[in-house]
């Protein structure tokens, strides 16, 4: 399946002894659910077109994301229920902009929809030259394996796997050699501070390490854009600082765009500028911004008319 960039059993990433069933168990899990696609085709003249060179051919605006009109709602038993409509705002490069709202406003649902995890109802989503609407599902999974990063509340390591070996993964999966991998993702633990735990298994790390853990394995890519859905929502306090600290370091020394969704108001606050997804709507943070963002409204927090729930 992999052909000469697989992880034999023989040799595994760390060099230790041929591990246990279950581990390439797990390996063939991530596999599946998390193979990128190099090339793809796009239906056009049945030529080959990889989701890079699409830069070139849709247009170009300065933010680096851009949301217009964007419209969700799922069907039911009950009816449709919209939880949000007419979104619309844009993301500059290198910002770091924090999402906050009551549980169940549809903060982790529109987050999935900028990764290109889950697609809207309706409305147009932009990165960069990329029209995410457009992506066929091979076409989102490349886009997602080089452009954006994720971390959840949540590190979703694999116990069997090495630090090392759970930060490599992404880089195997899009093809690239166990050598060159290996050392990225040495690079990346030593980034985040855990270079001595290179080889530790991830169940025998602390809840903070498996979250640093998680944020090497999102940014080892060297994705343009991050996404954090809670990502000091399991920790203690002075963890969930020290994380968020090493969050705003990384953003800021390797030019990230990131996105934070959080309940912390206290991390929210250290942000560029903080949003408010709430009742089918979202207000832009004035106290915090001082002035709404270039583009939106001047006199209101409403970004947009916005729906709720029906």
């Amino acid at each position: 399946m992999w052909g000469t960039h697989a992880i034999p059993r023989e040799a595994p990433l760390s060099g230790h002894p041929a591990p246990p069933a279950r581990k390439w168990q797990a390996w063939l899990l991530f596999c599946t659910f998390a193979l990128p696609v190099q090339m793809v085709d796009m239906g056009m003249g049945g030529s080959v077109v990889s989701v890079a060179a699409m830069h070139q051919q849709v247009g170009v605006e300065n933010a680096l994301l851009e949301v217009r009109d964007l419209r969700k709602e799922y069907v039911t038993g009950r009816g449709r229920l919209r939880l949000f409509d007419g979104l619309s705002f844009s993301v500059a490069k290198g910002e770091l902009l924090a999402i906050v709202g009551a549980s169940g406003a549809g903060k982790s649902t529109l987050l999935h929809i900028l990764g290109a995890l889950d697609a809207p109802t309706s409305g147009a989503l932009y990165f960069a030259s990329i029209h995410l609407n457009k992506l066929s599902s091979r076409q989102a999974a490349d886009f997602r394996n080089r452009e954006v990063g994720y971390v959840w509340q949540f590190h979703y390591l694999l116990p069997e796997f090495t630090a090392a070996e759970n930060v490599a993964l992404p880089l195997l999966a899009r093809g690239e050699s166990r050598k060159q991998a290996e050392s990225k993702a040495l690079t990346w633990l030593d980034e985040v501070g855990l270079a001595d735990r290179a080889e530790h298994q991830a169940g025998e790390l602390s809840g903070g390490e498996q979250q640093r853990v998680s944020l090497a394995r999102a940014l080892v890519t060297e994705p343009r854009m991050l996404l954090a859905d809670e990502p000091t929502g399991d920790l203690d306090a002075e963890t969930a600082d020290r994380v968020f600290s090493l969050i705003q370091r990384v953003h800021a020394s390797h030019g990230l765009t990131s996105i934070l969704v959080t309940h912390n108001q206290e991390l929210a606050g250290r942000c560029d500028r903080v949003m408010r997804l709430e009742a089918g709507h979202m207000e832009e943070d004035l106290a915090k911004t001082g002035k709404p963002q270039a583009g939106l409204p001047a006199t209101g927090n409403p970004v947009n008319k916005g729906v709720s729930s029906i």
